[in-house]
């Protein structure tokens, strides 16, 4: 009896190793990359917008900056910002002085399930900055085609490398740069896309703002898993 007792325990002992093993095996990474901008390759994933195209006078770059030492490369985001609106526009603009970088759509979906909070390593200019999550839109009808955006000021400190960590729950949902007053919730398995952009005005209290030319550098963007 003690023989079989002691069979079964290790029969036992064994299969909770197994599963332990296997929850481990399953479990994401702690982190997970979205962006990293270290080769002119990543220049074709992004492309670029301002109030250019509605009659403003802001403009904007994306080029990659070779690593000067054992770092790597980076993504230098830059350009003028101007509330000024060119002569004979046919757009009726309401406001001006923006630009921004965003990403193409990806292959289907990126899941970020199984992550709580955004970090994008930057090195900036003292300005506030937007980024933008873009999720597959909940109407989902061919009346309706644009993608659901939420958004988070990105305060970028001077002449500093930042790693700035934006939880998800604090992004907010917006409807063309406006915060829609409504209980929703963004749904993180199907994220489409996402965006960096600026303003002449707004952001965080004590940032920069204003026209003007503005430069940011970014190393990488990523999804991090903080909470177990």
């Amino acid at each position: 009896m003690s023989r079989f007792r002691g069979l079964w325990q290790a029969s036992v002992n064994a299969t909770k190793r197994a599963l332990t093993w296997n929850v481990d095996d399953w479990a994401p990474p702690t982190e997970k990359y979205i962006f990293s901008f270290s080769s002119k390759d990543e220049l074709k994933k992004w492309h670029l917008y301002s109030d250019s195209e509605y009659g403003g006078l802001s403009s904007a770059s994306l080029e990659i900056k070779d690593a000067e030492s054992a770092s790597s490369s980076t993504g230098v985001f830059s350009g003028n910002l101007s509330t000024d609106i060119s002569e004979g526009t046919k757009w009726n603009m309401s406001r001006s002085g923006f630009c921004g970088m965003r990403s193409k759509k990806f292959d289907g979906f990126i899941d970020l399930e199984s992550y709580d909070t955004i970090a994008l390593k930057l090195k900036g200019d003292g300005r506030s900055y937007i980024s933008t999550i873009y999720t597959e839109n909940w109407v989902n009808s061919p009346a309706q085609l644009e993608d659901n955006s939420w958004q988070a000021f990105v305060f970028v400190p001077k002449d500093n490398w930042y790693i700035a960590k934006i939880p998800i729950s604090r992004y907010l949902p917006t409807w063309r740069g406006n915060v829609i007053d409504a209980n929703l919730e963004m749904n993180p398995s199907r994220v489409v896309s996402m965006s960096l952009s600026v303003n002449a005005g707004g952001g965080v209290p004590g940032s920069r703002t204003g026209s003007g030319d503005f430069r940011v550098e970014i190393e990488w963007i990523k999804a991090l898993r903080t909470m177990q």
